[in-house]
């Protein structure tokens, strides 16, 4: 047993701390049980619905959450479980050193400018492979890997050049062939006579590099002898619409018989005659017939041969002088300028009574 006079003395510093301390950890508690009991008011009040919070709101309780030990925080915890805000706290700090938004994927890709002229140059040259493609782009200043360009014809659905040049459009071969191709065509303009209706036929050519185009005959009863006259005028070597010109492209009228291929073989030109049903493949000559009757024949009435011939050669005057053509890329077949005027005074030049009207700048 330890008598009295043995206890060591005690500190009264000490003893004021820990009465001090005592009294906080009290408090705190208090204060703590009613910020609970408050929540829980508050959960009656409003429901069992739990609430949404913002990122903010999860940073915030994610930070104070990470302060207080796993234990203490299951029983104080109430809105969300500690679980919860652990996992808040983890996610912002993963976030804080987050660089995906910087980081790209992969290696860059391929600029549009440099994709585009891969495309444009694997389809005007079909024979052109990926090496030949890539050595075409280093001399326009770009260097790519012939995979990249392999990558983007596959991208755009282009097979590689040994299938590319076994198929051959019909629009590609136009094109490979523009400045020595011609196509011809028909077509039917009813006049009002004193003998009744009577139906005419219109001949034209037209170059197919240059859409010009020219009235070979009108006939009302047109005859092969008729049509074969008509394009040997045409292929006069001297100076002839058709001079240069190595293929001609036409229908299976019968007015262009054997007679008429003859001519034509006698000038060097080669008669390309079309399948049967096909006008799509004559589509230049097919617009031109559709622009003359839309914009000029079907907005009259004719009652002679002379009117029918005027307004023809009126509008073969304004369709290359005066017209602008959109597979030209909207330009004038032969202009009047090859700079057009910039100031001076605008004035319009009528045809046919203001049917078809052209507008200009007069040069000073």
């Amino acid at each position: 047993m330890v008598s009295a006079g043995q206890y060591p003395p005690v500190n009264p510093v000490k003893f004021i701390l820990l009465c001090l301390a005592g009294w906080m950890q009290r408090e705190q508690q208090a204060v703590i049980d009613y910020l609970q009991e408050e929540i829980r008011v508050l959960k009656e009040a409003f429901g069992e619905k739990k609430p949404r919070f913002s990122d903010a709101q999860r940073i915030r309780l994610a930070a104070k959450a990470k302060k207080v030990k796993f234990g203490r925080l299951k029983e104080i915890a109430s809105i969300v479980t500690p679980q919860t805000l652990l996992r808040w706290y983890r996610e912002w700090v993963a976030k804080k050193y987050d660089s995906s938004r910087r980081r790209r994927r992969g290696r860059p890709t391929t600029p549009e400018e440099i994709a585009q002229w891969v495309v444009r140059m694997a389809t005007d040259n079909e024979r052109w492979g990926y090496t030949r493609i890539r050595d075409a782009l280093m001399n326009l200043g770009h260097e790519i890997s012939r995979d990249t360009v392999a990558n983007i014809l596959r991208c755009h659905g282009l097979e590689p050049a040994p299938e590319r040049g076994k198929k051959t459009s019909w629009a590609q071969f136009l094109k490979r062939h523009w400045e020595v191709m011609a196509a011809t065509d028909m077509f039917t303009v009813e006049i009002w006579s004193l003998a009744g209706m009577v139906r005419y036929h219109v001949f034209f050519v037209m170059r197919l590099a240059t859409r010009e185009v020219q009235i070979a005959g009108i006939a009302d009863q047109p005859t092969g002898a008729w049509a074969t006259q008509a394009v040997r005028s045409l292929c006069d070597g001297l100076g002839g619409f058709l001079s240069g010109c190595r293929f001609l492209i036409h229908d299976r009228d019968p007015l262009f018989g054997t007679p008429f291929d003859q001519v034509l073989a006698s000038s060097a030109i080669e008669s390309v005659r079309l399948p049967s049903r096909s006008p799509n493949l004559n589509a230049y000559a097919e617009r031109f017939v559709r622009s003359i009757k839309s914009e000029c024949l079907d907005q009259r009435v004719f009652f002679s041969e002379n009117s029918l011939r005027h307004a023809i050669s009126q509008f073969a005057e304004h369709y290359p002088r005066e017209r602008n053509h959109q597979g030209l890329d909207n330009r004038i077949i032969r202009p009047e300028f090859v700079e057009p005027p910039q100031h001076g005074e605008v004035r319009c030049r009528e045809r046919l009574g203001g049917l078809l009207n052209y507008y200009y700048r007069q040069a000073a």
